[in-house]
């Protein structure tokens, strides 16, 4: 066996310690994620929600309870049935007591192979110390909910629990790859990969890296389905703006105020269309470790009467604006740690809005924009390209409507969040068949 590699265990290691076959239960898919409800990862809520109405049961069982006072209408219902656990309980307790006496080969064969896959992260290590507690309650409470199938949004910590879950009770396992979950650190990723059902990465590009980690032998269990949106949700408004409003550009950026997003390449392009005489208005939806830094720069590039940030905002928020504005920016730039992203979905939900997009030629983003024809893309951190990107459109109404309508064409065709969820409930149902 290659070092490093942890023992991949045959059929009749997984098999449940009843006996009792997979084949023929009802589809009953559990999700697990980091955190739940996270305003800012409208794309697990929605695709469990998805996911429902093609008839599979989906029930959510967090690593973490995101405490939040800004939540999706749609998120309240789901919160008040997910399975949130402590770190400590009787039934907690229990689940562990249950697999080290019924299973002990089992209960520290997964430990084992855990701890050893994420030997040289610190991060990852002390997750898996910190997630296997709460995984073991979970796989004994998800066989006694006649759960059917795991599938973990990140293929990091809630990819790493659904790996344990496996090993326990022999439930199949999938995991969706996103950006910084797959770029930032791959340790333990073989292993995952290995025992999955499948697994779906965001992009071609994720897809690729998984392959090049992992080997060419997984490719037919590797597919990519795109993360999708809710082209009837996010739409072009129905009515043109006013005049004066028409008078300039009208930009908008959503995402958490961090570095991976890049919004201070943004606000310098944003002065350099200040110095060039272009009129605009630029919002920054969101909020986030760099809002104080951010509205610095702001202040001091004197930009204040044109650029603001408006914090925090529901999904019904962001629609709205989408529909109030000419062009969507995604500064996206590798961080310093390592992290980036996969396809932004606020790319996603500009583009089905009918708006041209200005994005970074980055990771998976120019899977969904093509240069040219549904917006442009530019070198990541290169502020001078997004600026002159801007100042095409500002200048170029017919051009933005065109690229708008190529755009909202592209998420219909490649990102509706109802046929990839489709695509998604099959993978559950015919693995549960098999």
């Amino acid at each position: 066996m290659e070092p490093g590699l942890c023992r991949v265990a045959d059929a009749s290691e997984v098999a449940r310690p009843d006996g009792s076959p997979l084949p023929g239960r009802p589809v009953n898919v559990a999700y697990l994620m980091s955190r739940f409800p996270k305003l800012t990862e409208t794309f697990v809520l929605y695709e469990i929600l998805a996911v429902r109405r093609q008839g599979i049961q989906a029930a959510v069982y967090p690593l973490i309870r995101e405490r939040t006072r800004v939540m999706h209408s749609e998120a309240r219902r789901v919160v008040e049935e997910a399975r949130f656990e402590p770190l400590i309980s009787w039934r907690l307790l229990r689940a562990h007591a249950h697999y080290l006496y019924r299973s002990p080969a089992r209960y520290l064969g997964a430990l084992g192979c855990l701890l050893r896959s994420t030997l040289g992260s610190r991060r990852y290590f002390l997750g898996a110390l910190g997630l296997f507690p709460k995984a073991v309650c979970f796989a004994r409470r998800m066989e006694n909910e006649g759960v059917s199938h795991v599938h973990a949004h990140f293929a990091s910590h809630p990819a790493a629990a659904a790996f344990v879950i496996h090993r326990l009770t022999g439930i199949p396992y999938s995991f969706t790859a996103h950006g910084s979950d797959l770029h930032r650190d791959r340790h333990m990723l073989r292993e995952k990969v290995a025992e999955a059902e499948f697994v779906v990465p965001i992009s071609e590009f994720n897809r690729n890296i998984i392959l090049a980690e992992c080997g060419s032998e997984y490719a037919e269990k590797t597919v990519v389905i795109h993360c999708g949106i809710d082209p009837e949700f996010f739409c072009p408004p129905r009515h043109e703006a006013a005049p004066e409003e028409r008078a300039r550009l009208r930009i908008l950026c959503t995402g958490t105020l961090h570095e991976v997003k890049g919004q201070t390449h943004l606000i310098e392009a944003c002065r350099l269309l200040a110095e060039r005489g272009i009129p605009f208005r630029c919002q920054l939806l969101g909020d986030g470790p760099d809002r104080s830094a951010l509205e610095r720069q702001i202040a001091g590039a004197g930009l204040t009467e044109s650029v603001e940030i408006l914090g925090r905002c529901t999904r019904e928020g962001v629609a709205k604006r989408l529909r109030e504005v000419d062009v969507c920016v995604v500064p996206s730039v590798p961080s310093r740690d390592g992290r980036r992203e996969g396809i932004p979905v606020a790319l996603m939900e500009a583009a089905a809005s009918g708006l041209p997009v200005v994005a970074s030629d980055l990771s998976g983003i120019p899977e969904a924009v093509t240069d040219g024809e549904h917006g442009y893309l530019v070198r990541p951190g290169d502020a001078v390209g997004i600026a002159d990107a801007l100042e095409r459109l500002a200048t170029d109404r017919a051009l933005r409507l065109r690229m708008g309508r190529a755009g909202r064409e592209r998420m219909l065709r490649e990102f509706d969040l109802y046929e990839n969820a489709r695509l998604l409930a099959q993978r559950f149902a015919s693995g549960v068949n098999r």
